[in-house]
């Protein structure tokens, strides 16, 4: 039995949608339930960032900062957070500095209390600048360790990567288990030794999709961790998280004090049965992604980037070198220095294992994101990069040691110029830094009422390189 008080993260309206049904939920479904989400007791209400931006503008026609300001709206009580990927914001390759500030000052002033910042390396560096924005908006920075397996991701690792989180002036800390594959174990073991290093509070963050997860949150909360992610049961499992309401009424019989309230979560739970079955009779829920899959500790690839991968096959008419493709991402991965597989890495990483299988030939197609990896333009490979592999993509071209965004000069002016009169408010400036070609279209369609046409472009039409 314990008397500590163990609060819980809701994560319908981000990331339980984003992993199992590719971010595609509207505006209109999440606002009719916040006030009752902001009655549960949740200690924070994850709403937006990740891929909720992209998908917003690319696919639903909606203006991802006005759905945050309606949610703040209806969330008096409640924190909102959200996801940013550091330098990277929530687009796919680096920003200046000038786009990050404003970027989060304008995140901060809509209505985001809590930015978990991180970076898919767990390159600190690239986590200065979104840090001392959070920091001048008077907003909760959490700074995150994304958590994955390879010979150089110990504890002791995490371990002396938490005290310099600290030493950054963390005011939390999130261990983001994006593939699911801390088993309990492991998770006893490293929350502990968080724990020693510092007394900021601890949230765990991991899917079900290899069916650990329920196991890994009581053995971290048994070891001390404060928080818990949660998904409401509707869209909770497969390669989202735990169910809030299982996860709750487990960790009340074990004796641990809880703010949720269970009979608000279950009307939460009721209200997204049927917005469940909609998104399944249209064909954009997939139940393929409700799957346990216990590979995913062998490979330690994420729920989302399962389903992206999936995706990408199907394209190509080559569903049927799944399986192989899985293989071939440990592999590429060993080869690119271990990077953890989280966005923008592991759309990378998984991009280039299909190419790989499907053109027979490892290497032979290469994304530019990748070339742009061995530059070392997105920061410092955990591990070392297979030289071989480097100079056989980017022959002897230098590869950069420093902050990567030290390189970079500010765009916020020029981009605003590139706009012109098309650009109404420095958000929509923003919306073209993120996604050039996307955003383009979404603010001429914006101001134009015209639909979306769901055209991609950056990570998500990846150009390819013959080497």
């Amino acid at each position: 039995m314990s008397n500590k008080t163990i609060n819980f993260m809701e994560t319908v309206l981000r990331d339980a949608h984003q992993s199992l049904m590719a971010t595609r939920m509207s505006t209109e479904d999440m606002l009719p339930i916040v006030e009752k989400l902001d009655q549960a007791g949740y200690t924070s209400l994850e709403c937006w960032g990740g891929a909720t931006y992209d998908a917003a503008i690319r696919f639903l026609n909606e203006d991802p900062w006005q759905r945050l300001r309606e949610i703040r709206k209806r969330a008096k009580n409640t924190k909102l957070q959200m996801l940013l990927r550091g330098q990277n914001l929530l687009g796919y390759r680096n920003y200046a500095d000038d786009v990050v500030e404003s970027f989060v000052a304008n995140a901060a002033e809509a209505g985001i209390d809590i930015f978990r910042i991180f970076d898919a390396l767990n390159d600190t560096r690239n986590l200065k600048t979104s840090l001392k924005a959070v920091k001048k908006a008077n907003k909760h920075a959490q700074l995150v360790m994304c958590y994955t397996i390879s010979t150089v991701h110990t504890v002791e690792y995490y371990s002396k990567l938490a005290q310099e989180l600290v030493d950054m002036g963390a005011d939390s800390i999130c261990v983001k288990d994006m593939a699911g594959i801390m088993t309990p174990e492991v998770a006893k073991e490293l929350v502990t030794e968080l724990k020693k290093v510092t007394d900021i509070p601890i949230e765990i963050h991991t899917h079900a999709t290899s069916g650990t997860s329920e196991m890994t949150y009581l053995a971290s909360v048994e070891a001390g961790a404060d928080i818990i992610d949660t998904a409401i049961s509707p869209f909770a499992s497969g390669t989202s998280q735990p169910a809030s309401e299982t996860m709750a009424y487990v960790l009340k019989e074990y004796g641990y004090n809880l703010n949720v309230d269970l009979d608000a979560m279950e009307e939460v739970a009721e209200y997204f049965k049927p917005i469940k079955q909609k998104y399944i009779d249209e064909g954009i829920f997939d139940y393929k992604m409700m799957d346990v899959e216990p590979k995913a500790l062998f490979y330690q690839v994420p729920g989302g980037m399962l389903s992206n991968l999936y995706s990408q096959l199907k394209q190509a008419n080559a569903t049927d070198k799944y399986d192989e493709v899985l293989k071939e991402v440990p592999a590429v991965r060993k080869d690119l220095g271990y990077p953890p597989l989280v966005t923008p890495m592991s759309q990378m990483v998984g991009t280039q294992a299909v190419f790989n299988v499907i053109a027979k030939e490892r290497y032979k197609m290469v994304p530019n994101e990748i070339k742009s990896y061995l530059r070392g333009e997105y920061g410092q490979s955990p591990a070392p990069v297979d030289e071989t592999v480097r100079k056989n993509i980017i022959g002897d071209e230098t590869v950069m040691t420093d902050r990567p965004a030290d390189h970079l000069e500010p765009e916020m002016k020029s981009l605003a110029a590139e706009l012109g009169d098309l650009a109404k408010t420095e958000e929509d400036v923003l919306t073209y830094a993120l996604f050039p070609q996307v955003g383009l279209t979404y603010l001429k369609n914006k101001y134009s009422n015209k639909p979306a046409d769901g055209k991609e472009d950056d990570i998500t039409k990846i150009k390819v390189t013959q080497i």
